[in-house]
């Protein structure tokens, strides 16, 4: 089990540690005694114990960065107790050999120090106040990154260096010799010069980058130039990306010139494969930038702290269009009465904003379907193999605790448990990528539930797929791959990444298309039809799971929105604790569900529902619930969000030809005030008095203030 691997590699890694302290010991003891065999052996125990956690559990050794025993004191604490255990080694002169060897020592720690204040300034000089992708930088002459190692990696650098002069030394301490431990540690001084020689030629003038006032000015000349009208706003944590990945196409497909802003630099190659371009720009100063570009809607996938931020540009209108839609307090964030505009699927989702009562008005509700829902297949019939494939899709555990969110702690080990039993249902199980990122018992829960499908797979056989499908396969992989990612150098730093990732090629994502359903039918075709499959990786996505099943159980979420575009059969599990009548009221999308108690004592009767369809009552029920969860068909959703985005875009419009307006309006206002007839003194004219109300007049300038 992948978990229990990796619990078996924690504990190498903790013993691995331990003996690390432990090794300070014994070279202090084998130092002190002297003890020589004790004293080289620790020595190199040591130090090769250090190097192997930097490389396989850095964040082991942050924890004694945090007690300032870094990897800079370890390495100068290793070298002192060589130096001691030296000086009791008997038949080492003090001062003709000793003394040589510890000079050369301090400058091997000179040229280290050297090299990591270059390291610092080259870092500082290879940052942009902004990231690009997909658009063309050369102009901006980015390039190469330096070495990592030389860079990034004060630590390695360190160890790695030193490594010639720790062997050298004890050499030394095992011969007696001198000249051994000084060859080692000139060995050690020389690449500490000469890594320094070469990282200070990335201040050169040849590849020192714009001045940062430069670099904003290639930026604006960019937005001028491609004028974009619609963009996504998106800030987030490193597992959110899938909340701004689910729009991409959506975005895309709109009239005008789409971009998308990001503010977190990692978020850059968090977004999947698009030829839209994208920016990133931290830093709010920067942000505001984007007031005097041509982009006038913004769509919001989510609320983040930073989404305020944006929303102090008043040229733009910003509506927000969410990552899903459920019954869940979440849909309806106070949050979104900030925007000008909030986008939803269809009437449910008005009528949820207003039964909240969170301010958001009803003129500012716009029914906009859902887009992305187009590649989901509608209900063609009962299962027409042998077996009867079930969806267990839960959500996560949320953030309040509420143990109604997801089904996975209290019931999701029975529902598997049922369908595990049905000797003709193949399960697929798809969590939540955040299953167990708050609460630790959702986390167990869904290693439990991981454990008892693969346990069922060892009793299961049958006729596996030709192994051509294997192949197939792999090479469908391969070329998704070729599309989708960018080989970078192990060097490679965000600018470089941002010159590679320019200008995509012509016809790039209608291939990433095509690609990603050949892979996605190659997927499928390598199992067996009886097999059961645990899909916890983004591939592939949960609209092509919708595809592959028979029926959904799931909890309250926008998964069970999303699949009833299907017209196919689906459960919801009930652990929030009310009862079934309360639960159906509470959450209308569970409406036309089966709903399955903890104990799953329904799965049963939902698998004969869906194997005889004479026997489901609720199909009209799902087809009524889906016109009030996603709106009309007709016309398109993607018809209906387009037009929402240029009726937008139009009240920005409106907005910019009023604000000319006014101040146009405020120099005329001055020369009125200042140039009065002769003998009238500084008296208004009565008519501008009656028209102010007593004198009153706003300013143009406060109404925009």
């Amino acid at each position: 089990m992948p978990f229990a691997g990796f619990a078996r590699r924690r504990a190498v890694s903790l013993m691995a540690l331990l003996a690390l302290l432990l090794a300070f010991v014994a070279q202090l003891v084998g130092a002190l005694l002297p003890v020589v065999p004790l004293f080289v052996a620790a020595s190199v125990v040591n130090l090769g114990l250090d190097l192997f956690l930097q490389h396989k559990q850095p964040g082991l050794l942050a924890l004694l960065g945090r007690i300032r025993l870094d990897v800079t004191i370890r390495q100068l604490l290793r070298d002192m107790l060589v130096l001691i255990g030296l000086t009791h080694i008997h038949g080492i002169n003090p001062l003709r050999e000793q003394a040589p060897l510890t000079l050369a020592l301090l400058v091997f720690y000179v040229a280290h120090f050297a090299c990591q204040a270059v390291a610092v300034l080259v870092r500082r000089s290879r940052s942009l106040p902004f990231l690009t992708r997909n658009i063309d930088v050369s102009a901006l002459r980015l390039s190469d990154a330096p070495p990592r190692l030389l860079a990034r990696q004060t630590g390695r650098r360190l160890l790695r260096f030193a490594l010639p002069g720790t062997v050298g030394l004890m050499v030394t301490a095992l011969t007696r010799q001198a000249v051994w431990g000084g060859t080692g540690l000139v060995i050690g001084v020389l690449l500490s010069v000469g890594g320094t020689v070469h990282l200070a030629t990335w201040l050169l003038r040849s590849k020192r980058l714009p001045h940062q006032d430069k670099a904003l000015e290639w930026l604006d000349g960019w937005l001028a130039q491609y004028r974009p009208t619609v963009g996504m706003y998106f800030s987030g944590g490193t597992s959110s990306a899938y909340q701004a990945n689910m729009w991409l196409s959506t975005l895309d497909a709109l009239e005008g010139r789409p971009i998308i802003v990001l503010r977190e630099r990692f978020m850059m190659q968090k977004i999947e494969a698009t030829d839209i371009p994208i920016v990133c720009l931290p830093k709010v100063a920067h942000l505001m930038r984007l007031e005097h570009s041509t982009l006038k809607v913004l769509l919001h996938p989510a609320n983040s702290g930073k989404t305020s931020q944006v929303l102090r540009i008043p040229s733009i209108k910003h509506a927000f269009i969410n990552h899903g839609e459920s019954d869940k307090l979440s849909s309806c964030n106070p949050y979104a009465k900030a925007y000008d505009e909030v986008w939803v699927a269809g009437p449910a989702a008005r009528e949820r904003y207003q039964l909240a009562d969170i301010g958001v008005e009803d003129k500012d509700v716009v029914e906009v379907g859902r887009p992305q829902l187009t590649p989901i297949r509608s209900y063609a019939g009962p299962p027409a193999g042998e077996y009867t494939t079930v969806l267990y899709a839960p959500t996560w555990e949320g953030w309040d605790g509420n143990p109604g969110n997801t089904s996975v702690v209290l019931a999701g080990e029975n529902i598997v448990r049922e369908l595990l039993a049905d000797p003709k249902v193949r399960l697929l199980y798809k969590p939540h990528p955040m299953t167990g990122s708050v609460e630790p018992a959702a986390g167990a829960a869904n290693a439990r539930i991981q454990a008892m499908i693969a346990e069922a797979n060892t009793r299961r056989s049958g006729a596996r797929p030709d192994p051509s499908t294997a192949t197939e396969l792999a090479r469908r992989e391969a070329e998704l791959d070729r599309l989708t990612s960018t080989s970078f150098r192990g060097s490679a730093d965000e600018l470089e990444r941002m010159r590679i990732q320019g200008a995509p090629e012509p016809g790039r994502a209608d291939a990433v298309a095509a690609a990603t359903q050949a892979w996605e039918d190659a997927f499928w075709a390598s199992f067996p039809e009886w097999e059961h499959q645990i899909v916890t990786g983004p591939r592939p996505a949960i609209f092509s799971c919708f595809n592959q099943a028979d029926v959904l159980i799931s909890d309250v979420s926008s998964v069970v929105s999303d699949y009833l575009t299907s017209d196919k059969p689906y459960a919801v599990a009930n652990t929030s604790g009310m009862s079934e009548e309360e639960f159906r009221t509470t959450f209308p999308t569970v409406r036309a569900a089966t709903i399955l108690t903890p104990a799953a004592d329904g799965v049963p009767a939902l698998l004969d529902t869906v194997r005889h369809p004479e026997r489901d009552t609720l199909a009209e029920a799902r087809r009524e619930l889906k016109e009030h969860l996603l709106g009309p068909s007709d016309p398109p959703s993607l018809v209906r969000f387009d037009a929402a985005a240029q009726a937008l875009a139009a009240k920005a419009d409106e907005r910019a030809v009023r604000m000319a307006a006014r101040l146009a309006a405020v120099p005329a206002q001055r020369e009125d005030s200042e140039v009065t007839p002769p003998g009238t003194g500084h008296a208004a004219p009565a008519d501008s008095v009656e028209d102010g109300a007593d004198g009153d007049t706003e300013s143009p300038v406060a109404t925009t203030a």
